[in-house]
């Protein structure tokens, strides 16, 4: 069944228990009413019968004229009066016309009912219906008065009560129901809309939202902005699923083609030297060249991957840290910029440039970190005219160990910029990439390893205007082993 049909049944299941309750109660109270209401009069007029002197008892009630004797027995009540004498035999009976005596109490019955006061049932003779029967001693103890009154008017009045009740309880169950079927109705087209929705993100429409549907402090609007937080997720994650699928298509593509240049020289090598091509020793030496620099270009690729694939999986854990200052590092490269190109300026500066260069204590790997700036010191060579000027800053930056490589070179467009620690990515796609250089994986390698140590490198660039890597990593607390005479 569906979750309206489940809730009217049970909202109607709770409506009829609630009537029947109700209905119970009320008629009993009523019942209880009636009852109450004769036996006080059976009471008190066996009470005031009793006390009258005894010759006036018994011959009394035959010398009252009966057209006024019945009626008022009606009206007080109790229309049977019966005097018992001390055998149980009756005396004197008075019974209304309005009954006789087949559809009263048997002698019998009367017999039965207590002396103290107290109300009983007694059924009638011909088992037609049953009385309420209440009697009491006489004063000289000889007889026993009893008065019994029928309850077929007060069994009537209680049984129309209970079948009205029930009558407007089915009605008022019926249009309830109805009435709920509607309101149930509207209050689920909300769920309604949500499973919409939930159809068409089933669909492919990972864009659809479940629109504001209620406040947002009640369960359909919680329900809804938990609904549209758990789409927007889902929504990321097939975005970025996607874009890790893409980018894993371009790295298999990348790795596939850096892959096939150097194996197709060794494979074309080879080949001729098993043609008989290579007669010579001059060109059996230069194919063996060859094979060794393709050789080397893919174990640098090889290990590169390798160390990219770790730095994934395990970043820290390839790591061996101990304390040491960046300024040791600007130094080395300085020394490794001349010895690159003698011709080429190199400034060694403070961060941004300011001043001289500081202290930057760090806890790093500082063989990894040597090969961070390697690359960086080898990225600006590579992509700067001969002779163009580099800066080295080091120092402290905004709470952070700061080294920055930065040079004058023709710098890089926006784009560019946004793509160049990507693997494989080569802003300059016809520069040679001899000796193994420039495979587009030495930029990825930094971040990598920057990241890490927990730090980041940034780029600052704007065509014709150089650009300057900044590697940026947590200070060392404990401060720096490294001296100035290092700079």
């Amino acid at each position: 069944m569906s979750l309206r049909v489940r809730l009217l049944l049970i909202t109607a299941a709770l409506l009829l228990t609630g009537l029947a309750l109700v209905g119970a109660v009320v008629s009993d109270r009523l019942e209880h009413y009636q009852l109450d209401r004769t036996d006080s009069r059976l009471s008190s007029l066996t009470e005031l019968i009793s006390r009258a002197p005894g010759g006036r008892r018994t011959t009394g009630l035959g010398s009252v004229r009966p057209d006024l004797l019945f009626p008022a027995l009606d009206v007080i009540g109790a229309p049977y009066l019966v005097y018992l004498d001390a055998n149980g035999t009756v005396a004197v009976s008075v019974l209304s016309a309005g009954h006789d005596t087949a559809s009263s109490p048997s002698p019998a019955e009367l017999r039965t009912v207590p002396t103290d006061g107290s109300a009983v049932f007694l059924r009638a003779a011909d088992g037609s219906g049953r009385w309420r029967a209440a009697g009491r001693r006489t004063t000289d103890g000889d007889h026993t008065v009893i008065a019994a009154a029928p309850m077929g008017a007060a069994d009537a009045t209680v049984a129309r009560m209970r079948l009205t009740i029930l009558v407007s309880g089915l009605v008022l169950l019926v249009a309830l129901t109805g009435a709920g079927w509607f309101a149930l109705g509207r209050g689920l087209r909300p769920l309604r809309r949500i499973e919409h929705t939930a159809a068409a993100i089933a669909a492919g429409d990972l864009t659809s939202r479940v629109p504001g549907l209620a406040a947002p402090t009640t369960e359909i609007g919680h329900l809804a902005t938990s609904l549209n937080t758990m789409l927007g997720q889902l929504e990321r994650a097939f975005a970025d699923r996607a874009a890790a699928e893409a980018r894993m298509r371009t790295f298999v593509s990348d790795v596939s083609h850096e892959l096939r240049t150097p194996l197709f020289v060794i494979k074309g090598s080879t080949d001729l030297h098993r043609m008989g091509a290579l007669t010579g020793t001059a060109d059996l030496d230069q194919a063996m060249r060859r094979i060794e620099t393709e050789a080397t270009r893919l174990t640098a690729l090889t290990e590169d991957l390798l160390l990219l694939a770790e730095l994934d999986d395990a970043p820290a854990g390839r790591l061996e840290r101990t304390p040491m200052d960046l300024r040791t590092l600007a130094t080395d490269a300085r020394h490794d910029l001349h010895a690159l190109d003698p011709a080429r300026p190199v400034e060694l500066t403070g961060p941004g440039g300011a001043g001289p260069p500081g202290p930057a204590p760090v806890d790093a790997d500082e063989a990894r970190l040597r090969q961070v700036v390697t690359n960086l010191v080898g990225n600006a060579v590579a992509h700067t005219p001969p002779g163009t000027a580099v800066r080295i800053g080091v120092g402290t930056a905004d709470g952070r160990a700061v080294l920055e490589v930065a040079d004058r070179g023709p710098g890089m467009t926006a784009e560019q910029a946004a793509r160049v620690f990507d693997r494989f990515y080569r802003a300059d796609r016809s520069r040679s990439r001899a000796d193994g250089a420039n495979s587009g994986l030495g930029l990825s390698i930094v971040r990598s390893l920057a990241r890490a140590h927990g730090g980041d490198v940034e780029l600052a660039t704007t065509p014709g205007d150089g650009a300057c890597f900044r590697l940026a990593l947590p200070l060392d607390p404990a401060g720096s082993p490294a001296s100035a005479s290092e700079v």
